[in-house]
């Protein structure tokens, strides 16, 4: 067995009630590794041959979480969740820090693959003695706290009865309405305040009745290849991430006022503008007057930059949330035309109590605020007046998509899909306002100034569509810090380079290296992913020519701040598209190459996509 691996993979039909363990071949961990790569050729192996027929929110589908083999040795642990995602059709590896991912592994288990649909809500629990279907007809409906406190309180109970002792809280996966009412944006949900919100993958444990994932491991570890190796790149490793004194101190809540300021490319009222100047929004007013946790860290992880804030008078008191981070203080604050702090950390709390993704519902919520400044969307059609700034209007519309009550239903298919509802119902192309890339909402990051790190073609040219953190840099870059990270799976504020490779192999035994990954293991993942979006369906397909593209929106001049008129240039965003699909090895629109697919072992692709080249 290769060395950083538990072994085995639960494998879960809730149709049949059946619960059987996997084991993987050798090659396919060490050609896939895990987490993201890994979840991808899990669903080539059971669905590739009819992909385009596969209803992401259908019982075939499968809802995967995955660890990685440096998952809980390497600093800063996560989850890999992925699937076929309803808002792309394609395959997203979302990622989201949690102790969810040492519990597993301390388990037994490498990750967890539900496929099916139970009759009624439930719930697996999983410990080293196996896994269990339960009932969890008396979580259904809860949000996140609730759910929280309810299943902590029935794992641990049992554990202790059972083990004879007290027990710590389990790790959790669940989801909150949004993900109960299939929300196509819906997050997983874990801890009180992580989600895995890329892909939409709430939605998918939505419509298999599964509301949450408990594990708890009382097992070691898997051993790896070289544990004093390990031991002594663990410290070197923990030595190099405490000296991130920013990053450590103030995490990426500071940036609600600088990416705005410095850079030109937060998003403001749905990205009509990037730019503000608003002191009030800087990192200090979130800190003095919100955090109650300074210094929050996951397992294992030195860096420490969540920071818990709670809103302790006034009519939100009691709301409890992270900084927020950067992409929520965004995404709920200017992205809405609110600059209020406590506005901010009222709406964060909300939504993470929904099981709503912050980045993609507070894009959503934009979206339909344009359309309501511009007279398209009418009070008759919401039933309130949606105004920027309003928090009460956002807070009572984050409700009514979680619920999909009213024009909520509408929204709840996913800034695209609502884009084309829309326009069918009002008789006006709105899908220039919708800001999204193959259906992915894109990131608080804009690439009008040029200053922030998303090139002209980060998002345009990724598999991944509009996720910040697997946006492309190039051909090389762009396998070592994201596809690694979300594959080995740790989190990317704890890379260090070249410690992270040294300890890759330290653990694994395997020869791996930034250019080894960069050049075969990275491209290998990246092209199955890129085949997966290009055969899309069962209700949306991505035209290359086309759709390969930035939203509209970004080829549209700044309209204020340092960078005034700047924009997107479409030769130059057509050019750099060529140049990096031609160095992945796939032709200028961005189709694999047969001699690439034999190079990488992907040659049972080229059936598929042979008739999409010209």
């Amino acid at each position: 067995m290769p060395r950083g691996y538990a072994g085995k993979i639960l494998d879960v039909d809730l149709t049949e009630g059946r619960i059987r363990e996997v084991k993987l071949p050798w090659k396919t961990l060490e050609d896939f590794f895990g987490g993201r790569g890994l979840a991808a050729k899990i669903l080539w192996d059971r669905l590739g041959d009819h992909w385009s027929e596969v209803d992401p929110l259908g019982p075939e589908n499968l809802l995967i979480a995955l660890t990685g083999p440096l998952t809980a040795f390497y600093p800063g642990s996560r989850v890999c969740v992925s699937g076929k995602s309803p808002l792309s059709n394609g395959v997203v590896g979302s990622t989201t820090s949690t102790e969810f991912a040492m519990e597993l592994k301390a388990a037994g288990y490498d990750g967890v693959i539900v496929s099916g649909r139970a009759e009624k809500p439930v719930y697996l629990l999983i410990t080293d003695e196996g896994c269990d279907i339960r009932d969890a007809g008396h979580l259904w409906g809860k949000t996140g706290e609730e759910t929280i406190r309810l299943l902590n309180r029935e794992v641990r109970e049992e554990l202790q009865r059972s083990r004879r002792g007290p027990q710590r809280e389990p790790g959790i996966l669940y989801i909150g309405p949004a993900g109960e009412n299939r929300v196509r944006n819906a997050a997983v949900m874990t801890k009180l305040f992580h989600a895995a919100g890329y892909g939409g993958y709430g939605a998918v444990m939505g419509s298999k009745n599964l509301k949450a994932i408990a594990a708890k491991g009382f097992s070691p570890l898997p051993e790896v290849a070289a544990p004093e190796t390990v031991k002594i790149l663990w410290r070197e490793v923990h030595r190099e991430l405490i000296k991130r004194d920013r990053m450590r101190r103030w995490g990426t809540g500071y940036g609600g006022y600088y990416v705005a300021a410095d850079t030109s490319s937060e998003p403001v009222r749905n990205w009509q503008e990037e730019w503000h100047d608003e002191r009030r929004f800087g990192g200090p007013n979130f800190q003095f007057r919100f955090w109650v946790k300074p210094y929050h860290a996951d397992f294992n992880c030195t860096t420490s930059c969540m920071k818990i804030s709670c809103i302790k008078t006034g009519r939100w008191k009691g709301d409890i949330t992270d900084m927020p981070d950067y992409e929520l203080e965004a995404y709920l604050g200017p992205n809405l035309g609110i600059f209020n702090p406590e506005d901010v950390v009222h709406l964060s709390a909300v939504i993470d109590n929904l099981g709503h993704s912050g980045i993609n519902i507070g894009n959503t919520m934009a979206f339909a605020a344009e359309l309501y400044q511009r007279g398209i969307l009418t009070e008759e059609d919401l039933g309130f007046k949606l105004e920027w700034g309003d928090v009460e209007a956002f807070d009572r519309l984050a409700h009514m998509i979680a619920r999909r009550e009213g024009i909520g239903d509408i929204l709840a298919e996913g800034t695209y899909r609502a884009a084309l509802k829309i326009s069918e119902m009002k008789g006006v192309d709105v899908l220039r306002y919708a800001v999204h890339v193959k259906g992915i909402e894109v990131g608080a990051h804009g690439i009008r100034s040029g200053r922030d790190y998303p090139t002209p073609i980060g998002y345009a040219a990724s598999p991944q569509g509009g996720d910040h953190t697997s946006t492309t840099r190039d051909a090389y870059e762009d396998m070592a810090w994201s596809v690694f990270g979300d594959s080995a799976v740790v989190c990317s504020f704890c890379y260090h380079d070249p410690l992270i490779w040294e300890f890759a192999r330290a653990v694994t035994g395997w020869d791996i290296s930034k250019h080894r990954w960069c050049t075969e293991h990275g491209r290998r993942i990246m092209t199955l992913q890129q085949a997966f979006i290009l055969l899309g369906g069962p209700d949306v397909y991505w035209d290359p020519d086309r759709d390969f593209d930035n939203p509209p929106r970004f080829y549209e001049p700044l309209p204020s701040g340092p960078y005034k008129g700047m924009k997107a240039d479409r030769e130059t965003v057509e050019r750099m598209k060529r140049e990096y699909f031609k160095a992945m090895g796939w032709d200028e629109r961005g189709i694999p190459t047969r001699e690439t697919l034999q190079r990488l072992g992907l040659s049972y692709l080229d059936p598929y996509l042979q008739d999409m080249r010209r």
